[in-house]
């Protein structure tokens, strides 16, 4: 395996290497270090024999260093994680891992205090983040791998841990931050806002009952996200469109060069490109202490969202009016614009999730847990319009898509067994034993509508299916000699996929016969604590991804995009492998993890987005080995009193082994995976008065087709390079006042992955808690 080193990659590497003698990995989960954490009276939500390489973030870290606008910015400085978060407020903002694309939705599991929030419903449907407020975070953790048998197949790729705050006493808090940007590109300018509100209030009573109460605002509106292209053929040449009469002549056609090489035309900004979304959420939780070893909490929390769409042309006739639509004619080509091209779309949705766990909490000895959640989408209605915006705002024919009774249920009972405090001799164990379930089921409706506005005619078509997952797992840590331990677990599954239908009116309809499937997926981990100061630890794990309901029988026509689903998609069955090594100094540490993922029938959905409707395909893909370096340190104080310094870098090369639907992508670069990513934080904080936080994170070559066809990665359609800085500055004014202020992407790098990311932005925030 070889490696193209940047400069910044370069530049990284040395400044871990020049940290050496005093740094420390952001969160490793060595023994010594990941003991029981409370953070406002709440653990966090890991096992201490966990044999996962883990990487965490504090609340007060994530104060001091980053401006966050949403809850998955969190994540976004973490060793190996690329967050597709096209605007603030994107309701799909997807993570990529080590060995997995962001539009590979079903490899990150998403806990908010062990609840499920990862959405295994649609493709590309990101984890609820709207379930939670940036000011409830107490901490994230995530884990790498699949080599921890308490969780399940999804886990294959990443597995993220976000804890929220508990109240110690009558407390609350509240927050307002904004932020405004400036974007231009192809030919489009606009200035796009974003604002959010938030507040908290909690108490503890002597009683042993707590609650908390949650509510967040949010008005956001996006940059524009796609365009409408037409590519020209190998010899550059637009193909005359099909039938006659006469085209407008029209000015503001733009043209450059598509991601695959032809000369594209671009027309404007599309298929909603501007996205104006309004969203609420209201959470309760609450808890009872029944005494010092027994528990119970709780929550409900409700969702809206209310999306209004638009679109611009670039187009105009001799007179100077806009061109939505219709047979156009510049420079000599002739073109044919869609009616439904420059088509807008609302969207009203309105999520319920409410979840309750039972445990108790010895110190030591058995333990035992019950956690329980529902996730359902109460409503969820998509209104697309057949007409160009100017014709739609007065209506016209268009269909709605519905999605009410979609949702998923989870259940996790777990026992637990820790040695007596302190009593790691004589081969003690740690035991920890399991059964989860969960269900998915998906109803979605698609209706014509003669007022696209309002109301609904008959059901044109109707997709729907259930999926369910039943699982045992045992995980047992022995340390059988001092500074040795062998962590061995085992989990078995079993899943079965019934009452799949398609049916087109009028038509036939698609009866799909259920499918039963099981895996067992073993894992094993030797650690040695080589030295006081040095961590080393193997591990080697296998997992299972069965395919989730929308990827087998989601097949749809919706708006601009077509869906052609695969109701026969062979799970994903991943083998990994991880090498860990840490060096723990008196002001810091350095981590080094070299790693294998090697994933047979790798399910994938390829969009196609040069085409419209935009299509996309589910396929399973043969064999995909991913191998990598992953390096992580900090430093807490770099020659200056209060000045620190965390910098993470990794090494990657995804490829396609095998590919029997597709022999000609073999010997290629897996999609969505970056060569090299890497985060540096630069932290001065003097003292309590104050803290100012500069971030670069960089993110490098990367492909969108599996046959490496798009050498052109620098442009709408393409999956660039990103280089980006940003800049936060904390004043905390006494009395519990916060101010903050904030540049992200400072340089106004355009960065794309088949979407525009966000050019610079200008952040503020006010904060009061007491």
């Amino acid at each position: 395996m070889t490696f193209k080193l940047t400069p910044l990659a370069l530049a990284v590497s040395a400044a871990l290497a020049a940290a050496a003698p005093g740094v420390r990995a952001q969160g490793i989960a060595t023994e010594q270090q990941l003991q029981t954490v409370t953070i406002n009276s709440s653990r966090a939500p890991l096992d201490r024999n966990l044999p996962s390489t883990t990487a965490s973030k504090t609340q007060e870290q994530l104060r001091q260093q980053q401006n966050i606008f949403n809850p998955e910015d969190a994540l976004r400085n973490l060793p190996s994680m690329t967050i597709r978060k096209r605007y603030s407020g994107d309701r799909n903002a997807l993570i990529g891992g080590r060995s997995f694309a962001t539009s590979q939705a079903p490899r990150a599991l998403v806990l908010m205090d062990g609840y499920l929030i990862s959405n295994f419903l649609g493709r590309f449907d990101a984890p609820r983040w709207n379930m939670l407020a940036p000011e409830e975070i107490a901490r994230v953790d995530v884990l790498y791998g699949p080599f921890s048998a308490i969780y399940p197949g999804n886990s294959i790729g990443t597995t993220i841990a976000v804890t929220t705050t508990r109240p110690r006493q009558f407390e609350g808090a509240a927050r307002v931050a904004a932020q405004f940007q400036d974007y231009d590109a192809y030919g489009l300018k606009g200035r796009y806002n974003n604002y959010q509100a938030s507040a908290l209030i909690g108490d503890r009573l002597a009683s042993g009952l707590w609650y908390r109460l949650m509510a967040n605002h949010q008005d956001a509106t996006s940059q524009p996200m796609q365009y409408y292209t037409v590519n020209a053929d190998s010899a550059g040449v637009f193909a005359a469109p099909a039938g006659g009469g006469p085209a407008v002549p029209v000015s503001g056609v733009l043209y450059d060069t598509a991601p695959t090489g032809q000369r594209r035309a671009v027309f404007g900004a599309n298929a909603g490109a501007i996205d104006h979304t309004r969203q609420n959420t209201f959470k309760a939780t609450f808890g009872y202490d029944f005494g010092p070893g027994l528990a119970a909490e709780g929550f409900l929390a409700w969702w809206g969202n209310q999306t209004a769409t638009r679109n611009q042309s670039l187009l105009r006739d001799a007179a100077g009016n806009t061109v939505w639509s219709g047979r156009v004619s510049n420079g000599g080509n002739v073109f044919v614009v869609p009616a439904a091209a420059f088509a807008p779309y609302t969207r009203d949705e309105r999520h319920l999730q409410g979840g309750v766990t039972v445990k108790t909490r010895n110190r030591d000895g058995w333990n035992a847990s019950l956690v329980a959640s529902r996730y359902a989408i109460l409503a969820d209605v998509q209104r697309n319009a057949a007409g160009a915006d100017p014709v739609a705002a007065g209506g016209g024919a268009g269909n709605a898509v519905l999605r009410d009774g979609t949702g998923f249920q989870t259940l996790e009972l777990q026992s637990t067994y820790t040695p007596v405090a302190g009593d790691w001799t004589g081969g003690a164990h740690a035991l920890t034993v399991g059964l989860h379930a969960n269900e998915y089921k998906l109803k979605q409706s698609s209706r014509k509508l003669p007022d696209w506005r309002v109301g609904a005619d008959g059901e044109s078509q109707f997709v729907g299916g259930e999926t369910s997952l039943l699982a045992l797992y045992a995980q047992d840590a022995w340390r059988f000699a001092p500074r040795w331990k062998v962590t061995a677990g085992l989990r078995a599954e079993s899943w079965r996929a019934t009452d799949g239908v398609q049916r087109i009116v009028p038509g036939a309809t698609q009866q799909y016969a259920g499918q039963r499937q099981s895996a067992w997926s073993p894992k094993l981990s030797l650690a040695w604590e080589a030295a006081p100061d040095l961590s080393l630890r193997l591990s080697a794990g296998r997992g299972t991804r069965f395919a989730t309901v929308t990827e087998l029988y989601q097949g749809t026509q919706s708006g601009s995009s077509i869906v052609v689903n695969d109701p026969n998609l062979r799970p994903e069955k991943s083998k990994a492998l991880e090498l860990f090594a840490e060096r723990r100094f008196d002001n810091g540490s350095l981590r080094a993890s070299l790693y294998q993922d090697d994933i047979r029938d790798t399910i994938w959905s390829q969009q196609n987005l040069a085409v419209f409707p935009i299509v996309t395909n589910v396929q399973n893909v043969g064999r995909v080995r991913s191998r990598g370096l992953e390096l992580a340190g900090q430093v807490d104080e770099l020659g200056v009193k209060g000045l620190s310094l965390e910098a993470n870098i990794a090494f990657s090369r995804s490829t396609i082994l095998e590919n029997a639907g597709n022999p000609a992508t073999v010997g290629k670069t897996w999609v969505r995976i970056p060569r090299v990513r890497s985060a540096t934080v630069l932290t001065y904080a003097p003292g309590a008065a104050w803290s100012a936080s500069a971030t670069y994170r960089y993110s490098g070559r990367q492909f969108n087709e599996m046959d490496n066809a798009d050498f052109n990665p620098d442009t709408y359609g393409g999956l660039s390079r990103q280089k980006q800085l940003d800049l936060r500055l904390l004043l905390r004014l006494g009395r519990g006042v916060e101010l903050s202020a904030g540049i992200d992407n400072v340089n106004d790098n355009r960065a794309y992955q088949g979407h525009p990311f966000p050019g610079r932005t200008l952040f503020t925030e006010v904060r009061y808690a007491f």
